[in-house]
């Protein structure tokens, strides 16, 4: 009984280090393409407007609301109410959002207008245009009170 211990015991021994030298070796694959996350999905210019102003609107949401951090994690927005396009190749969006309340009733929502600028990247002498990259808060309006 005492060999059959033995060779078990050695056997699981050899398992571990055999095993253990490519956990500790082992590196993640990298994709060779990107594949998009979902195919069937239907993705408007709404969507990708507000991926890229999301950010910013959050944080100043958050600031709005400093001190009632359980209402400005709740928010979430309404729609894009209005677009325009300046002469200096930026746009200013105006966004509606619904913040709640108060913490005991998450069905009543308070409306806030954010309006932002968004400046995309261009460098180009055909649109004589050379700024970079920008998102900031033009205004931020508390609709109900």
């Amino acid at each position: 009984m005492s060999i059959l211990k033995t060779v078990i015991s050695f056997f699981t021994i050899l398992i571990i280090f055999a095993t253990s030298n490519n956990i500790v070796n082992a590196e993640p694959q990298v994709p060779k393409e990107i594949k998009p996350y979902a195919e069937d999905w239907y993705v408007t210019p709404e969507d990708i407007i507000w991926d890229i102003i999301f950010p910013v609107i959050d944080k100043r949401v958050t600031k709005e609301y400093e001190g009632k951090e359980d209402l400005s994690f709740g928010w979430k927005k309404q729609r894009i109410v209005n677009i325009v396009y300046n002469n200096n190749h930026s746009y200013d969006i105006s966004v509606r959002v619904q913040v709640p309340e108060n913490n005991n009733d998450p069905f009543e929502y308070a409306e806030d207008l954010v309006k932002v600028r968004l400046s995309p990247s261009c460098d180009s002498p055909k649109i004589r245009c050379s700024h970079g990259f920008g998102v900031e808060v033009l205004e931020y309006k508390r609709l109900e009170q």
